[in-house]
């Protein structure tokens, strides 16, 4: 039996704190109460049954009592009532008191009122007994007929079931629903219909199918959808009938439904490869991706549409439909856009790269005008790497892509401009032809620039590539204008000393003089009007992160005024010019170290700075040809040695992207015919629709690892002893976000264990779903319990629990068996993933929970410890093989996983081989861990401690 065909009972939640009552105060409700009393002691009964309780002397009370009312409510309990009290003897006998219910029935399904006749059907689909269904046929067969469209498709799955579990009852039934379904008009009655037609009698469904296909679009959408699952069905076991069916699933694509859209695209690309076909559905998923407002459904689309690319064939077709995909962008929910972006990049090519560039320079211009959300940035970043991307891989892009980007590095977003000027750094090393218009460009915004960080990229690149004596004198220019008045020390104390006027002083706290290191006065007033802060506001911007204390930058000014200043040497020949431009490096130098060892700045300036300014100083003063090669050649030596092992390490991933995906075909490989294919192998090939059905069902088949080791086996527990009266183990099935606990009960008594019930109790975030029922065990008899535990973080558990029986015949208290703790690996939550180094090290800082762990191993080799944590973690390790590779004593990798509920975990491994005590030395040093949440980082925190030694087989 198929998953789709299994029966939904229903289910009641039960409050467990209530004290059940007696049967005796239940029988006198049922016999004597007034409508809603009765309605409240069957209501106490159904939970009472459910819980296990037999209660054999209300059955009749129920019969004579409650049956016979008209109340819908009773009605509708009455049913929950009848679906779960035992129906036969012990023996397995019908009980004599089932054919007056059945009696009542009948009565019901001839109703004049169409919900108690469509409910009463519903419940008959649930019922297992052909004793009692057979008296019911001719009703049901009756209800076929009926005026109202409920009590027709509620007869159609009546008969549906019967027909399937006992088809002696009904024999003519897919005649008769054939029948039904060529004069029905109403949709659901319909769909109902063709439902059964499908599972029962396939050809029929097929003969009806043929007779109306040219209608199929004024069908309605859930008739549709069940003739698309036929289709599938039909083609994927017969595919001789795909030309018969083919036109019909294109014109399904043209539905009004969103959900017959996507399955019709679904099925169209499983049942043909040709390029027409794969237009068709990749248009249709587009179309549903910009008309579908909930974002879950634009990301499930966008999943099927990468899918398809994931196919070499299918890729080509996907080219030319990368415009269309870049409309999913006007979406706002930066998810769907980071995922657009992505499949675009992977699918541009040479053909469409200009179209691609123009539209994401649109939109880059257009996050400019847009107030301000808290998702701009992160997506104006996003334009900008892929930009980056585009323009790396087809380098003529890059000239029309830059001046729009260099526009961001004044932009009040660090990150964003931080993304433009690595861009521009490796534009302007790579692109000999482009670095004028860069340089030109960076003069023009680099007044404008807000953030310290981009500053001094900035300043960078002015001093390593300005070459010409123009470009040198402008970059001074420049510097000059953003340092604002020099020697900066007197300008200020002179600022400070002329902004108070008289009239202002009985506003003023006591003016305090002080005297600065350099033996200068600076006057400090407690002025508290917003007179200072618009004094801060006009200072240049360097001027201003001076000020504030930022003295790196000044250290990197000092490196581009030596670099500028040894290459203007070389340009310009007259003795004048080159000592007066070597005078004015050296006194901006000279009056930043003035200002940093005065009280002016709100920190001082660290002595790494001091000593990088006096260097600069002191080349500048010396001019020896080797400072000029160090720093005029060897820097930018350095930078290119970067860039193109960081263009290799990314042309060696894509490589293995693409073998991953071509898919290679051995010599000796059979040809498999369409034609010659036995229908029996076609029928083994996967059906989408059950897979999709078991997935959501969470019953997705993990692949078992080839390794017998691991086996099913490995993830039984034992609960209790092997002398224990009751012996228990469990299977811990793990899937997703439940853990289904399948345990073994054995009574290994020669006594009968009456409710032997399982007691189960969680520590960490789990749940328990529902309590499991009590059991009766005959002697030496087994039985299954089944538990349902819900997990909602990733963090180690621990499910404990006892069993408790009572021996038939004794008279003592009830007996019980303590179980051992189950233990939940955080391991299978855990998935490896990877980010880039600058998303890392931004996690790095915002997380707060810290776990150090000290390395205590057996294992002598740094690289096969490193190994050893990346597999007993699931993490992946980030730190290229190239900067791992190697032999040096020690060594330093950043690891990074996800979660199933999308949580960050991070490390950082720093090991060493202590070399002064050996070679057979074990590694040592630290690993730290770093995630959102304390129970994350404690968790792996302890798996990595559990795991740590190495042990030998």
């Amino acid at each position: 039996m198929t998953a789709a065909e299994n029966v939904c009972y229903t289910l009641i939640n039960v409050p467990m704190d209530s004290e059940p009552p007696s049967e005796i105060s239940l029988k006198n409700d049922l016999e004597k109460g007034d409508v809603k009393l009765k309605t409240e002691a069957l209501k106490k009964v159904i939970i009472m049954i459910l819980n296990g309780e037999k209660l054999p002397g209300l059955l009749m009370t129920i019969i004579r009592f409650v049956l016979p009312l008209q109340d819908h409510t009773i009605k509708k309990l009455l049913l929950v009532f009848w679906e779960i009290v035992p129906k036969t003897t012990p023996d397995g006998r019908l009980l004599q008191e089932m054919i007056l219910v059945c009696d009542a029935y009948r009565k019901d399904l001839q109703h004049p009122n169409e919900f108690i006749r469509g409910s009463t059907l519903r419940f008959l689909c649930k019922l297992k007994e052909a004793e009692l269904l057979e008296p019911l046929m001719p009703a049901i067969r009756a209800c076929l007929e009926h005026r109202h469209s409920y009590v027709r498709r509620n007869a159609v799955l009546a008969i549906y079931t019967i027909y399937r579990n006992f088809e002696h009852l009904i024999p003519d039934a897919p005649e008769l629903i054939h029948d039904f379904l060529v004069n029905e008009k109403d949709a659901s009655c319909k769909r109902n219909a063709f439902m059964m037609l499908i599972h029962a009698d396939q050809d029929r469904a097929l003969d009806y199918l043929s007779t109306c296909i040219d209608q199929v679009q004024t069908f309605g959408d859930i008739l549709q959808l069940v003739i698309v699952e036929l289709i599938y069905k039909v083609c994927h076991a017969n595919p001789s009938e795909r030309a018969r069916f083919i036109r019909c699933i294109y014109n399904l694509l043209q539905s009004s439904s969103p959900a017959v859209k996507y399955e019709a695209a679904g099925t169209l690309v499983t049942l043909s490869s040709a390029p027409t076909a794969i237009k068709a559905a990749a248009q249709c998923y587009i179309d549903l991706i910009i008309k579908e407002s909930d974002n879950n459904v634009k990301l499930i689309v966008l999943d099927r549409l990468i899918e398809l690319k994931e196919h070499p064939s299918h890729e080509r077709v996907l080219q030319d439909l990368v415009m269309d995909i870049l409309r999913v962008l006007s979406t706002p929910d930066l998810e769907v856009r980071k995922k657009t972006l992505q499949l675009a990049l992977d699918l541009v090519s040479s053909r469409n790269v200009e179209e691609l560039v123009i539209v994401l320079k649109k939109e880059v211009i257009k996050t400019n005008n847009v107030t301000e959300h808290e998702d701009t940035d992160k997506y104006r970043q996003l334009l900008v790497r892929t930009l980056h991307s585009c323009s790396v891989r087809f380098p003529d892009m890059a000239a029309n892509v830059i001046p729009v980007l260099m526009e961001f590095l004044s932009d009040n977003n660090e990150a964003a401009a931080a993304d433009v000027l690595e861009f521009v750094r490796e534009a302007i090393q790579r692109f000999d032809n482009l670095r004028p218009l860069i340089v030109e460009k960076m003069l023009e915004v680099f007044h404008a620039i807000k953030s310290v960080k981009i500053y001094r990229g900035a300043l960078w690149i002015l001093g390593e590539y300005c070459s010409t004596k123009e470009d040198i004198q402008s970059v001074m220019t420049e510097v000059r204008r953003s340092l604002g008045e020099i020697p900066i020390v007197e300008s200020e104390i002179k600022k400070e000393a002329g902004e108070l006027k008289p009239e202002e002083e009985v506003s003023v706290g006591p003016a305090q003089k002080l005297v600065t290191e350099m033996g200068t006065y600076a006057t400090q007033s407690a002025l508290s009007s917003s007179r200072p802060a618009k004094k801060e506001e006009d200072r240049p911007p360097l001027r201003g992160f001076l000020l504030d204390g930022d003295f790196f930058v000044a250290a990197s000014l000092a490196t581009t005024l030596t670099k500028i200043a040894l290459r203007y040497v070389s340009l310009v020949q007259e003795k004048k010019k080159q000592n007066s431009f070597i005078a004015e490096a050296m006194l901006l130098m000279a009056t930043i170290l003035h200002l940093g060892k005065s009280s002016l700045p709100k920190k001082p300036i660290t002595d790494d700075d001091v000593d990088r300014i006096s260097l600069c100083l002191k080349v500048l003063s010396e001019c020896s040809p080797l400072m000029n090669d160090i720093f005029n050649k060897e820097c930018r030596q350095s930078l290119s040695h970067m860039l193109s092992a960081k263009l290799e390490e990314e042309k060696l991933s894509q490589k293995k992207e693409s073998e991953k995906r071509n898919v290679t075909v051995q010599p000796d490989d059979p040809i498999s015919f369409m034609q010659l294919t036995a229908k029996n192998e076609m029928s083994s090939k996967e059906d989408q629709f059950q897979l999709s059905l078991l997935a959501a069902m969470g019953n997705t088949q993990r692949k078992e690892a080839a390794d017998p080791l691991a086996s099913k086996l490995n993830k039984v527990t034992q609960l209790t002893g092997f002398s224990d009266p009751v012996y228990a183990e469990a299977y811990v099935h793990v899937n997703q976000y439940d853990i289904v606990l399948d345990v073994l009960v054995v009574n290994q008594t020669s006594d009968t264990l009456q409710n032997c019930t399982l007691e189960l109790a969680t520590l960490g975030d789990l749940k328990l779903v529902e309590k499991p029922s009590p059991l009766t065990l005959a002697p030496h008899d087994f039985a299954n319990i089944k538990a349902n535990v819900k997990v909602a973080s990733t963090e180690n558990g621990i499910i404990f629990g006892n069993i408790v029986y009572d021996v038939s015949g004794a008279a003592s208290d009830r007996n019980c068996v303590v179980l051992s703790d189950i233990h939940i690996d955080i391991m299978d939550y855990i998935q490896p993933a990877s980010c880039t180094d600058a998303e890392f090290r931004q996690m790095w800082a915002e997380f707060e929970w810290e776990n150090k762990v000290t390395v205590n191993t057996n294992i002598i080799d740094l690289n096969e410890y490193l190994q050893h944590i990346l597999k007993s973690t699931n993490m992946k390790c980030l730190t290229p093989e190239k900067a791992l590779s190697g032999y040096c004593g020690f060594m330093a990798a950043n690891l990074y996983a996800r979660s199933i509920f999308g949580e960050d975990a991070l490390a950082n491994v720093s090991i060493e081989k202590p070399i002064h005590l050996g070679p057979e030395a074990p590694v040592t040093g630290h690993i730290r861990i770093r995630a959102k949440s304390q129970g994350m980082a404690l968790s792996l925190g302890d798996k990595i401690n559990l795991s740590q030694k190495k042990t030998s087989l």
